[in-house]
């Protein structure tokens, strides 16, 4: 049956026993996965996967059950579980169904002709990479990983208090991964692309480009520990704040896992930091029209000139806290329970050049990748200490390639120290936690161990 159907069959079954307020919230996920390996496709996926979430409210409190099957077995297993799960829930949050928005906007989240392409598109995209990456340069070894990707969802929102809705998105990427020797030493350049528009990926392109920073990294060596001016380059910058992004979560400060619980209104970070939350991106990884809720959504300044002015709500902690949601319900799967996570969520570009930037730092070092982020970050009190490798820049001017190094700080003292913002912005690969942006930021002092 389709989903409609089931909606209705499902929601009269709940009401004949005894359930409340109802709601079902069904994913549909497609993925399409290659890697190829020495000119031979190394690793194929195809997966197709929909889901159904069901909330129920029963005796004041509200349960959940999920299935993977549209039948009528499965109107019963989520009925009968919702009740039980009900039951014995523990909480005292009261969790609102929403009615609907007056109005929801229109955002370009699909591409039809790129959900029309092929399996031996991404095949011989993949391939071209390997072959390109490989091509440009004797140096380059090996192509350890040659990737190319597709994955579209699609979100069907329901509840008996009459809201009704539905979207879809999807994207496509490329990932290579070219590895670079000479003297002895062995070096990789990574880089990869995420699209909505097939024409963009340009295979040879990123391969040139993996290639060309693999190369530029190779006779590197370590420097002096010391306070250093400091270029996180888009790639590293945007890592740093995916790891982050949670202590602007309004869920976070009420369960005291953010140190900006009261700082609201507070100055928190340069007056150069602006961060957004927008939803409403054209063709961006976290698009969408309305949130896990269904709340039509709405850009967020969540720091404006570098003050703290708003968190990321959902329904839940914007009654908490006496606000109104912001439109960043989330859910995971739809075997999750309802949480917060941004969608585009951006440090706005500046007004000059990555190779400005790097005029402007002078003297200093320019981080192009950090490691061990899950490891050695304390996404609660913002501190970090991370093996990193970049670049060294003497009177304006990249020198030479540097590695082991280790850099420490604190991820809200570096927000203060961000003296300049480059016109680089770049998105990484959507996630569960949002799609993550930045451009490259200027910091003026990170203390760095060398040799």
């Amino acid at each position: 049956m389709d989903l409609r159907e089931f909606k209705e069959k499902l929601f009269a079954a709940g009401r004949a026993a005894g359930l409340g307020d109802m709601e079902i919230y069904a994913v549909r996920a497609k993925e399409l996965e290659v890697r190829v390996f020495q000119s031979e496709v190394d690793d194929y996926s195809l997966s197709d996967v929909m889901g159904i979430g069901f909330r129920a409210q029963y005796g004041g409190k509200v349960g959940y059950a999920f299935t993977e099957s549209v039948d009528e077995q499965s109107i019963t297993f989520l009925v009968e579980g919702a009740l039980a799960n009900a039951q014995v829930i523990d909480t005292d949050d009261e969790i609102e169904f929403f009615a609907g928005s007056p109005e929801y906007p229109v955002v370009e989240t699909y591409s039809e002709p790129l959900a029309q392409l092929s399996s031996q598109d991404y095949i011989d995209a993949a391939l071209e990479m390997e072959r390109a990456a490989l091509a440009a340069d004797k140096r380059v070894s090996l192509v350890d990983w040659a990737l190319t990707a597709y994955q579209s969802e699609e979100v069907f929102i329901a509840n008996t208090r009459g809201l009704e809705k539905s979207f879809r998105r999807n994207l496509a990427f490329g990932y290579v991964s070219a590895v670079a020797k000479e003297g002895g030493q062995v070096k990789t350049g990574r880089k990869f692309r995420c699209v909505t528009d097939w024409n963009e990926l340009k295979p040879q392109e990123l391969a040139c480009e993996a290639a060309a920073e693999g190369i530029s990294l190779l006779n590197a060596d370590s420097v002096p520990s010391g306070a250093y001016r400091v270029i996180l380059r888009r790639d590293a910058a945007r890592d740093l704040l995916a790891t982050f992004a949670g202590v602007f979560s309004a869920e976070a400060v009420q369960k005291g896992l953010s140190l900006l619980g009261d700082k609201l209104g507070a100055q928190i970070a340069s007056a150069d930091v602006t961060l957004v939350d927008n939803p409403l991106l054209p063709w961006a990884g976290g698009s969408r029209p309305f949130d896990a809720e269904g709340v039509a959504v709405r850009p967020t300044t969540v720091i404006s000139a570098g003050q703290l002015v708003s968190f990321l709500h959902n329904l839940k902690t914007a009654k908490k806290a006496g606000a109104e949601t912001t439109g960043n319900a989330h859910r995971a799967s739809f075997k999750s329970p309802v949480g917060i996570a941004p969608t585009n969520f951006y440090i706005e570009r500046g007004g000059i050049s990555y190779d400005e930037l790097v005029a402007q730092l002078n003297d200093g070092l320019i981080i192009i990748d950090l490691q061990g982020l899950h490891s050695g970050a304390n996404p609660v009190s913002g501190d970090f200490s991370l093996g990193a490798y970049g670049y060294r820049v003497q009177d304006g001017r990249i020198a030479g390639p540097v590695d082991q190094i280790t850099i420490s700080g604190n991820f809200f003292a570096l927000l203060q120290d961000v003296e300049a913002i480059g016109s680089d912005l770049e998105f990484g690969v959507p996630s569960a936690g949002g799609n993550i942006g930045s451009p490259s930021l200027l910091i003026r002092s990170l203390a760095v161990a060398g040799k």
